[in-house]
């Protein structure tokens, strides 16, 4: 079992930075990859980015290739989310989300989710 709880959202300006945070609990962290995926209202949930279990590998969208940075922390049982030159499109529930299957750019193989948090950035 893990449990995610995802902090760090708010309102940005256009062109400004964000850190997201997820903590998580639960033994199996380390034997789990992690994805950020995010929301936005009457959309789809979609990917932004996921990291392996060991932190290694890094997969992105391309709509936040070289703006985003996610990081794992596995002694700190966190996952991070730098979310850099903002843009109103970015607005979003983000979530971070824990799986043991790929692939991990996949909704559906994630096994345990957080609540989100929201971002929103302003033109």
């Amino acid at each position: 079992q893990v449990h995610l709880v995802e902090s760090g959202g708010g309102l940005v300006q256009t062109g400004g930075s964000l850190r997201l945070s997820c903590a998580a609990s639960g033994r199996a962290f380390s034997s789990a990859a992690m994805g950020w995926f995010r929301q936005a209202p009457g959309k789809e949930r979609e990917f932004v980015a996921a990291i392996t279990r060991d932190g290694s590998i890094t997969y992105y969208s391309g709509s936040v290739k070289g703006r985003f940075t996610i990081s794992k922390d596995n002694a700190k049982n966190t996952v991070d989310l730098q979310m850099n030159r903002l843009k109103p499109e970015d607005t979003a529930i983000y979530y971070c989300a824990a799986t043991t299957s790929s692939p991990y750019t996949a909704r559906n193989v994630y096994d345990y989710w957080g609540q989100g948090t929201q971002v929103t950035v302003s033109s």
